[in-house]
This record gives structure tokens, sequence and C-alpha cells, in this order.
């Protein structure tokens, strides 16, 4: 079932679709930052080793300066308030093994999007 649209209760939005992520890889780093402050999920994600850290950073990024474009908003104030990972198209490759037979090989491609939100905007 499609996931409902929301439109409301959030000051930005920013999305990235088919990045070259697994999403259950990309999730464990989207876990890390959900409901924080702007400033400490940044810190998170810079002080992370994950492949998925730098994305999620420039996305978050992407999406403060989306906020900061709109007329009266505190961007010191931002929170992330919905994060979430989508499975995006799947690359389905061969590996060739013994006596002619094959195994499969997905590779998962993920749609990450954020909402952020002021603290005491509700």
């Amino acid at each position: 079932m499609a996931r409902a649209k929301q439109t409301e209760g959030y000051i930005s939005k920013a999305k990235l679709g088919n990045t070259r992520v697994p999403p259950q890889k990309a999730r464990l780093v989207v876990n890390l930052v959900r409901g924080k402050q702007v400033e400490a999920a940044l810190d998170i994600l810079d002080n992370s080793d994950k492949k998925t850290a730098p994305i999620v950073r420039k996305l978050l990024l992407s999406a403060v300066a989306n906020a900061s474009e709109r007329s009266g908003v505190d961007v010191d104030e931002l929170y992330v308030k919905k994060i979430w990972v989508d499975e995006g198209k799947t690359l389905h490759r061969i590996q060739p093994r013994a006596r002619g037979s094959a195994n499969p090989i997905k590779k998962r491609h993920s749609s990450i999007t954020v909402m952020l939100d002021e603290v005491g905007a509700s």
C-alpha cells in the first residue's frame, strides 16, 4: 500500500531518490538522527563511518537551505521531525558459478526523505 501523502506539520522537506545504498544499511544511519536537533544530527553524521552518513548529511543541509528560504524561520531551532528510507530500484546481476550455473546478485537502491520542523511549532 502506498504511503499517505504527508503535507502538513513541517517547515521544509528534502528528498533524494535512487541513491546507490541498500535501504537496510541506510536505515542504520537514518535512525541515529531521527528526532534530533539539526546541529546535533550534523555532528553525529560527521563522526559516523558509514557510507550513507555523507549522503544523509548533504540531504539534511539541503533541507536546512530549503527552510532558510522561508520567511520567519529560525534555522537554529530546527529539528529532524521525520526521516525515512524507502526502497528504490533494484539492479539484477548474475555471478557465474561452477558447471554453468549462476547466482543472482541484487544491487539495491534507496530513496531518503527528511522533514524538518521548528522546536516550538506544532
